[in-house]
């Protein structure tokens, strides 16, 4: 009894330890300071976000400091060319996104998710990914560096043109073009973002409101990027194609926590050797990141959301990591040299990705990336339970019931290890007036009390470690479920019933982690009485701690650990009744 008692209490402290340090990693960061709300005038956007070095606007125009050096790079060419500062972005509207492109340099320097909400309580204000403002840096950039790349022009980026500023994705169609335009010295440049449609027609409005992935087109969130270079000048041309994505260091703003960031927020990239390689930003600090690597891509990550640059698979780039003048943290990777003949052209190309992070399109665009959907060292758990809640789903077409149908499933599968916990709990609570009268006869005597305590273990076919261990079997489960929940898009805002509107998030009321608090109690009493009055005082205490843990926990968690209570209590009563009596009735024979 002493002995399974203490090794009980011991998994229960390494556990209350562990969801200490988690709750600290996951909500002890401080949330985003920076207003993240901004006009959705084509006006307003131009006045607030532009990047301009006039007096009226205090955000300065691009320092050069932020561009990458071209590999095998040899001269710069010093010629000078139409440096205007542009006064109004270029918008851009699908049925899923939401942009502004600044025409000085032809960056991504706004970008808003039309299908999910920043917050539940405002469904019609979408979630932001990229701004470039006074309070706030996150921008995808993209140009033509090396020896005559017009980003590398002393004078500054290119001041690019199009044939209108405002620019939509039309009922009916596919794709949308965005051609922007810079001529000199002879050699026209062409920087066309290719966007597609994101929502599948045959979807409904009600499907669609819901975000139900098969309504979602695999090329939803892709951007794609190419350079047209058409060399009419007499000499040859030569230039490196750079993409990157620029930060700053503030927190995240897509966390649906009340109370900071949730998950991973730092860069990560692709390597032959490691497919998911993480850069937090006291790595980028620390050191810089210098590699060439053949094709794959470079990412930022946040709460349920990346952007990544994709580069061409056929491809070496050097892909690095640096920090501007201004503090801001930077990603990227830069493409071999171009070299184009006099009267010939050619194209460079690279693929952004800034959306949720829906594992499928992820791992479809390219390999490894559907691993910023990060499950901890618990992956491999937790893939099968992602694989299997959303196969629930697709039947149920609702979250909260899927993770009643998972738990139910879960504890089926459990349901040996289980009863063989619950039957040793149920003996070892029938035999516990045996074992209080063995303490008071050998009360001086712990050597008798021992030997007398296992013959009766003995006698009555009992296991002292048969309680504790089915429960530890059981909690990487438990943690790679936490996972699930808390890193899948798909439960992001995802509704249940009645109040739970989010179970990504903590229950607003509370109402789940007291039922679970409940639940945990009610639980207890079928338990043996541990024989130490202070391991008995711990363990009554046990409900209030964890009570306190699952308060900012997500719903969806306390929901599946409230199912699984329950679940065990009707389990644990039956199997209780049945051993006492069947002791009872060997005894009484």
């Amino acid at each position: 009894m002493d002995i399974q008692r203490t090794i009980l209490l011991v998994a229960l402290a390494v556990v209350s330890y562990m969801m200490v340090l988690q709750w600290n990693q996951d909500y002890g960061q401080a949330p985003v300071t920076a207003a993240a709300t901004y006009s959705s005038s084509a006006n307003q956007q131009a006045s607030s976000n532009q990047i301009n070095d006039s007096p009226s606007n205090p955000m300065p125009a691009a320092s050069q400091d932020d561009l990458p050096i071209a590999v095998n790079e040899l001269t710069q060419d010093p010629t000078l060319a139409n440096n205007a500062v542009s006064n109004n972005l270029i918008i851009v509207q699908t049925d899923v996104l939401q942009l502004a492109i600044d025409p000085n340099g032809g960056d991504i320097v706004e970008l808003k998710l039309s299908q999910y909400p920043r917050n539940a309580s405002n469904p019609d204000i979408p979630l932001q990914l990229f701004e470039n403002s006074n309070e706030r840096v996150y921008v995808a950039q993209s140009g033509l560096v090396g020896t005559n790349g017009p980003d590398a022009r002393p004078s500054g980026r290119p001041l690019y043109s199009a044939n209108q500023q405002n620019f939509t994705l039309q009922d009916g169609q596919d794709q949308l073009n965005v051609d922007l335009s810079f001529q000199e010295n002879g050699v026209s440049y062409t920087k066309r973002f290719t966007f597609h449609r994101g929502l599948s027609s045959e979807c409904s409005e009600r499907e669609i409101s819901q975000r139900k992935l098969e309504c979602i087109n695999q090329q939803a969130y892709q951007i794609d990027l190419t350079y047209l270079v058409d060399n009419q000048s007499d000499r040859e041309w030569k230039g490196n194609l750079f993409a990157q994505l620029k930060r700053d260091g503030q927190g995240d703003p897509s966390s649906t926590t009340a109370t900071g960031t949730a998950t991973y927020l730092g860069a990560a990239l692709w390597t032959p050797d490691e497919p998911y390689k993480k850069l937090s930003m006291s790595n980028m600090d620390d050191k810089k990141f210098n590699q060439a690597i053949e094709g794959g891509w470079v990412a930022w990550l946040q709460h349920y959301f990346v952007t990544a640059w994709v580069a061409n698979p056929e491809q070496t780039n050097q892909v690095t990591t640096r920090k501007d003048s201004k503090g801001n943290y930077i990603i990227g990777y830069t493409s071999p040299a171009m070299n184009i003949a006099p009267g010939e052209h050619a194209q460079a190309n690279a693929t952004l990705y800034a959306g949720p992070k829906i594992q499928s399109h992820l791992k479809a665009l390219s390999p490894g990336l559907e691993l910023t959907v990060d499950y901890g060292f618990l992956w491999f758990i937790a893939q099968p339970i992602f694989w299997l809640l959303g196969v629930i789903h697709s039947i149920l077409g609702n979250w909260g019931w899927s993770i009643i149908v998972l738990t139910i499933l879960i504890k089926l599968a459990f349901f040996p290890l289980s009863a063989a916990s619950y039957k040793s709990m149920a003996r070892m609570r029938a035999v516990a007036p045996r074992m209080a009268a063995l303490k008071e006869e050998h009360a001086g005597d712990r050597q008798k009390l021992s030997q007398g305590m296992m013959e009766l273990y003995k006698k009555e076919k009992i296991n002292p470690l048969g309680g504790c261990l089915p429960i530890l079997v059981q909690m990487p489960v438990f943690l790679s479920l936490y996972w699930v929940l808390l890193e899948s898009v798909e439960m992001r805002q995802a509704p249940w019933m009645f109040w739970l509107t989010d179970l990504s998030s903590k229950d607003p009321y509370f109402i789940l982690p007291i039922i679970m608090g409940l639940s945990m109690f009610v639980q207890q009493q079928l338990n043996p009485t541990p024989p130490d009055p202070m391991q008995a005082k711990v363990m009554k205490l046990l409900p209030i701690i964890f009570t306190f843990f699952f308060l900012w926990f997500p719903a969806g968690l306390v929901l599946y650990w409230v199912v699984n209570n329950l679940l065990s209590i009707g389990q644990q009563w039956y199997i209780t009744r049945k051993i006492e009596k069947s002791m009872a009735a060997a005894n009484a024979g």
